[in-house]
């Protein structure tokens, strides 16, 4: 029986990583200290795994920005428009991919990003050509393997599966089947598994977590024969899958030549039990009973059934492992100071779940130990004394949600109408020019936040310290001729832990971060009890902005599905009944910020597509209650107000209905990085409301071009009705510099007046 992980964090429990990358990227400091960093991290990590007790560490997790990025780079699948130069310099080759920008190289247009399945970490898309040929070009992976071998740790190397690497690509130019291009990969698989034998690795934890969809046939039968040619008698692979049950491909699973197979007991219910029925008697099965995707601490007592169950039928084949990589959740509990007991009591980190899968080989092992007795029965209490408090249950939320009718969910009128009542009242031009809502989050901002939650600065001076920098926010957007301005959101941390806080229901943490991509880091709320609004949260700041201009202001709010989605919920009720709770919440602070003279209000929903069920047979459900949730919290104002929403980073292509049923009346769309590949949806789809499509990327440090914003704006112009398009920048300004903003944003407004003037 062994233990282990299917991945750690990147990050560092202090965001390490993000800060090394941020200082590399700017100047500051050298490539050989960034690596410094990525090695100590990996060490510390692997040494984290060893001390928990661990029978095998996981070497091959770590990236310094995407891991399905370093499978590109490791293959040699590089697109053509960056050229030949610095390929010699992969580390740069991959932030210039991710970024457009590296310091050293040419720029060119980054890579697309887009969820990683059903999470809120993104992964750079692999681009594939018809010719395209794959060899085995960048081997930092070897040097890792090596790294671990001199520090003597017993392990396995983990990648990405053949399957899996070619289904989450994307065809560029000619249209092909990329299954097409399976021959081809596999010989580099072949070898990478040869150098890897040669250094003495004798586990590979392969990652086909695409199992868990619903495949074409001819997917299906591609696994067979990609893993009877990989197959190895003196290389043990170990296949892995997560995030939902295998269903039909179980069968195919259990049986392809592999000497173990993983899966995610969190996330695919009583199909453990299936397996063990019909997994081949040579074969290890690895469960993932310890939750990589929540922070709540492992039901001990109820896992320690499962893997006695499953123990008696295999016996040392048992591997005990976490449901998916630990990249999903912080790095470590200890930090966390603040928390109230009852609370942190209930948590287990990345640390903490490392323990807990060797306990629970120990809770197999010695069922009766004291040591195993005495957590179990800590474990009891703590989520005891949590479900007895009163303070995180409420029973007026609760009713409140069982009141709902289907009228909360609808507007006055249709759109339709909606729009001639709001043209007649707001008067805007053709292409109306806004921006999604955040500026840049500046050192002066963060120091005036800081020193508020501290003590240091009183909340008159922090009011004051806002208001200029809204004041100045306000000037800048009328000095450039935007139509639609917004407040900038100075004093917001981040667009769901800075509504959380003022919300009941949800706690904090002080390290909680989780990688979201490259050096992003989130720190996701906590959501432990019934939650409801028990004030205006929004209100003040928007009324202060509009008081500032003769324009419309918009509100910004962060929508239900995606305060979910971002957070880390309470698992002892339906995600329904969450984000209904949180629709209500999000719904009286709409009313009030319609009171108050904001007749513009974006309620942003990023992750609507990110909180879909992978398996086709459960998204149905979702998609009534996700859309449900959305026009409840929407629907409680007059006609003349006018409802925005924002999305990015998701695949929307194959979901277009259901954005459309969520009936707000514009909708700004993260496209530039795909070209408009979005605009591809319209042609089947008679969408019906308004639309900016994004025009320019805002993740990469490049400043568009005005022909650049005209030619995307034309391409939206021949797939929307021209009076219903908006202008907008695909995302939020809060990581860029002002300089590139207020550069990228003049483009902006410049190549909207003179498109109006070709367009009139």
């Amino acid at each position: 029986m062994k233990t282990h992980i299917l991945g750690f964090s990147r990050i560092g429990a202090q965001r390490e990583l993000k800060k090394a990358l941020e200082s590399y990227w700017s100047g500051q400091s050298h490539q050989h200290q960034l690596e410094e960093v990525g090695q100590s991290l990996r060490q510390r990590h692997w040494q984290a795994q060893i001390d928990a007790g661990l029978d095998i560490i996981t070497v091959g997790d770590f990236a310094f920005y995407d891991h399905v990025l370093n499978h590109s780079l490791r293959f040699g699948v590089i697109p053509k428009r960056f050229g030949d130069e610095q390929k010699a310099d992969n580390l740069d080759l991959s932030f210039r991919l991710a970024r457009g920008r590296a310091p050293t190289g040419t720029d060119a247009a980054a890579c697309e990003m887009t969820k990683w399945f059903d999470t809120n970490y993104h992964y750079l898309v692999p681009e594939l050509e018809q010719d395209q040929r794959f060899s085995f070009a960048d081997k930092r992976l070897l040097a890792e393997v090596k790294e671990a071998k001199q520090l003597n740790h017993p392990l396995k190397v983990v990648l990405i599966g053949p399957l899996t690497y070619l289904w989450l690509s994307k065809t560029y130019g000619q249209a092909f089947d990329k299954l097409e291009l399976l021959d081809n990969l596999l010989p580099v698989y072949a070898q990478i598994f040869n150098e890897l034998m040669a250094l003495g690795v004798n586990y590979i934890q392969i990652d086909e977590p695409i199992l868990s969809l619903d495949l074409p046939n001819a997917w299906q039968a591609a696994f067979e024969r990609a893993y009877n040619r990989l197959q190895r008698r003196d290389l043990q692979l170990l296949l892995t899958t997560y995030f939902a049950p295998l269903n039909e491909n179980l069968h195919l699973a259990c049986h392809l030549p592999v000497a173990g197979l993983h899966i995610d007991v969190l996330r695919s219910g009583k199909e453990w039990q299936q397996v063990l029925d019909i997994l081949p008697d040579y074969k290890v099965l690895s469960l993932g009973v310890v939750d990589g995707r929540n922070i709540w601490r492992n039901s001990l007592a109820q896992s320690q059934q499962l893997l006695q169950q499953a123990q008696q039928k295999l016996g040392d084949r048992l591997w005990i492992a976490s449901s998916c990589s630990l990249l999903h959740v912080p790095v470590d509990l200890a930090n966390e100071q603040k928390l109230p007991t009852e609370i942190k009591d209930c948590f287990a980190f990345a640390i903490q779940k490392l323990a807990e899968i060797s306990t629970l080989k120990q809770a197999v092992l010695n069922p009766h130990s004291p040591l195993v007795e005495q957590l179990i029965a800590q474990n009891n209490a703590a989520y005891q004394l949590l479900n007895q408090s009163t303070h995180w249950r409420q029973v007026a939320v609760q009713q409140r949600v069982q009141a709902l009718t289907e009228q909360d969910s609808q507007r006055q009128s249709a759109f339709a109408e909606r729009a001639i009542v709001q043209q007649q009242h707001l008067k805007l031009p053709l292409l109306a020019t806004t921006t999604i809502g955040s500026f840049p989050q500046t050192s002066e901002i963060r120091r005036a936040r800081a020193a508020f939650k501290q003590g240091l600065l009183n909340e008159q001076a922090y009011e004051q310290a806002m208001q200029q920098e809204i004041q100045q926010a306000i000037q800048y957007q009328e000095q450039i001729d935007l139509d639609v301005l917004v407040h900038g959101e100075a004093e917001r941390n981040d667009m769901v832990e800075y509504f959380g806080e003022q919300l009941q229901g949800f706690v904090f943490s002080s390290n909680g971060w989780v990688q979201s991509y490259g050096s992003r880091c989130v720190k996701p709320p906590i959501i432990v009890g019934d939650v409801s609004r028990p004030q205006a949260m929004t209100v003040k700041w928007a009324s202060y902005a509009q008081q500032q201009s003769q324009k419309p202001v918009k509100g910004m709010l962060t929508g239900p599905v995606t305060m979910l989605a971002w957070s880390f919920a309470r698992t002892d009720i339906s995600r329904e009944q969450i984000a209904l709770q949180l629709a209500l919440a999000i719904r009286d602070e709409v009313s009030d910020l319609a009171q108050a003279g904001i007749h513009i209000i974006q309620i942003d929903e990023p992750a609507f597509r990110e909180g879909l069920p992978l398996r086709q047979s459960e998204q149905a459900n979702y998609w009534r209650w996700a859309v449900r949730a959305f026009r409840i919290s929407a629907s409680g104002v007059d006609n003349h107000v006018q409802i925005h929403t924002h999305m990015c980073y998701s695949e929307f292509n194959d979901c277009i209905e259901h954005i459309a049923a969520m009936d707000a009346d514009v909708i700004t769309i993260e496209t530039a990085r795909s070209a408009m590949e979005l605009l591809n949806a319209f042609e089947a789809f008679d969408y019906p409301n308004a639309i900016g499509p994004g025009v320019y990327d805002i993740h990469s440090p490049q400043i568009p071009s005005v022909e650049a914003i005209k030619k995307l704006l034309n391409k939206a112009g021949q797939a929307i009705d021209k009076q219903r398009l908006w202008v907008n920048p695909d995302c939020g300004l809060k990581t860029r510099q002002w300089p590139e903003v207020k550069q990228a944003l003049t483009n902006m407004v410049q190549a909207t007046k003179e498109l109006r003037a070709e367009w009139s």
